[in-house]
């Protein structure tokens, strides 16, 4: 019974009480007459009390509180607007502004990596046919005003230059082989080559450049290196999109997405990239629905942020062609193709396929059965591209 119906019973109940006392107050002041029992129920009906047992149980009690059940307050985004790298709400302030692409050795005297963790998107390519085709980070950083320590910084290739203009990413980097010369000319190209800050770490000097947002002085040498500030604002580049820019690279959806009712989906909780020299592998933690990161047989941390692995929640990977250049080793992938590959979340895989029509054009990537654009979980990505002829040494499993 409804608390407010029960109350008005209770109220009616008190109402005819109080007035049958009243009557038989007055009556006290006569002789009262015997009705007889036969009549009783007949001639009394109109003023006797005719009583209706309530449950104890729906009696309302003067000490029972009211329930007001709570609800989780709604998120306050003032102020804030979704990354177009990662779908995760970042300060309005810098929607604009053009990320930053850094080029990170991958060595194994390489490591430890700072700063990695607050990349949004990490590419993994081979960067040379020689020393076991050894693998080369590019990470894509937008909010790169937290960092105190990225890197350490290498040279760069080709490639790199054609992947970096689809998101119309200021390439950092420290040299490169002769080959990058046409790239650094072109019109989609802005580049800050060099001179970032040297950090004493007892390695050899190719293995000490990281950047910093800042000014640094390195507290052994006394020396003071600008930070990507002030390069930025010594540089002649724009700081926001410029005129080449295409738009938001990816598709991202604000529910959570599940690949388990797409064709031709498989399991993918490991993955095993056919790179001999790193051993780069992904693990699906079902915890944190994310795939954390390993090379050379160990998790890979970053000292700055020594608590997490590195975590993806998206992971693609792709085949693709490529030229050598010489015996050296220095090649460039033809990315201006077309090919097939993998999209990977939620411990789950999708064929697809990939193509890009020009140097400077986003690489377009589509589901294989329906031929849509790929949409993406919010968080941050994995992309990796694979060298044709090792495709098929991929597992994904």
């Amino acid at each position: 019974m409804k608390r407010n119906d029960l109350y008005k019973r209770v109220g009616c109940l008190g109402l005819s009480l109080a007035l049958a006392l009243t009557l038989s107050a007055c009556g006290n002041s006569a002789p009262s007459e015997e009705v007889p029992a036969s009549q009783q129920t007949a001639d009394s009906a109109s003023t006797d009390l005719v009583w209706e047992t309530i449950p104890a149980d729906e009696i309302p009690s003067e000490t029972e509180e009211t329930v007001i059940e709570e609800t989780e307050p709604e998120e306050n985004h003032d102020g804030q607007y979704r990354s177009e790298l990662t779908n995760e709400w970042l300060d309005e302030s810098i929607q604009n502004q053009r990320p930053i692409a850094v080029m990170v050795d991958n060595e194994l005297y390489a490591l430890d990596h700072y700063g990695l963790n607050q990349a949004d998107i990490i590419y993994e390519m081979m960067n040379s046919t020689a020393n076991g085709r050894i693998t080369r980070l590019m990470c894509l950083v937008k909010d790169y005003a937290k960092l105190t320590q990225f890197g350490s910084v290498r040279s760069v290739r080709p490639t790199n230059f054609m992947i970096a203009a689809e998101y119309n990413a200021i390439l950092c980097h420290d040299g490169g082989p002769f080959y990058i010369n046409d790239y650094v000319g072109k019109y989609y190209t802005n580049n800050l080559n060099g001179g970032f800050a040297r950090f004493s770490n007892g390695k050899a000097v190719e293995f000490t450049e990281y950047i910093t947002y800042d000014t640094y002085t390195n507290p052994t040498t006394g020396k003071t290196y600008d930070g990507l500030k002030q390069r930025l604002e010594n540089s002649r580049y724009s700081i926001d999109y410029n005129d080449n820019y295409e738009g938001p690279h990816f598709t991202f959806s604000d529910e959570k997405l599940d690949l388990s009712s797409y064709d031709n989906v498989k399991d993918a909780t490991y993955v095993d990239l056919p790179f001999p020299h790193n051993s780069s592998e992904l693990n699906y933690d079902a915890d944190t629905d994310t795939y954390g990161y390993y090379e050379y047989g160990d998790a890979h941390i970053d000292p700055l942020d020594d608590s997490n692995i590195l975590r993806f929640t998206n992971l693609i990977v792709y085949s693709c062609d490529f030229h050598q250049y010489d015996e050296n080793g220095y090649m460039v992938y033809n990315v201006v193709s077309s090919g097939e590959g993998y999209y990977i979340t939620g411990g789950k895989a999708i064929p697809i396929t990939w193509s890009k029509s020009g140097e400077a054009a986003q690489t377009v990537f589509k589901v294989k059965a329906t031929g849509e654009e790929i949409v993406m979980n919010t968080g941050k990505t994995y992309i990796a591209i694979v060298p044709s002829d090792k495709w098929s040494e991929l597992g994904i499993q």
